[in-house]
């Protein structure tokens, strides 16, 4: 896989998500990741095509973003993106803007 990301930005990514946004992962795992049962989700890779989650501990599971990205600015709007797509699948009230 490749990614236009540098390592320590990878890592700051997975960092935000992990401590901001677990709860967001878990319900982009549910909706899009093909995990409806998952109880916990870690955000363990980022690269151009997709995010990658640990789901429940173990098995590793790719949601793709929908488009390649090109630089680090984009992975915010993508996240989002999945995000509100996943509340919108699951017919939850996702929050406010993040």
């Amino acid at each position: 896989m490749s990614t236009p990301f540098t390592a320590d930005a990878v890592e700051a990514i997975k960092r935000h998500m992990n401590d901001d946004h677990a709860d967001d992962s878990l319900i982009i795992v549910r909706a899009l990741g093909g995990r409806p049962g998952a109880t916990s989700a870690v955000t363990s890779d980022v690269d151009a095509e997709a995010i990658e989650f640990t789901v429940d501990g173990g098995e590793r599971v790719r949601v793709p973003w929908g488009e390649t990205l090109t630089e680090r600015a984009q992975v915010r709007k993508a996240v989002v993106r999945l995000y509100r797509e996943a509340c919108d699948r699951l017919g939850i009230a996702g929050r406010g803007e993040h």
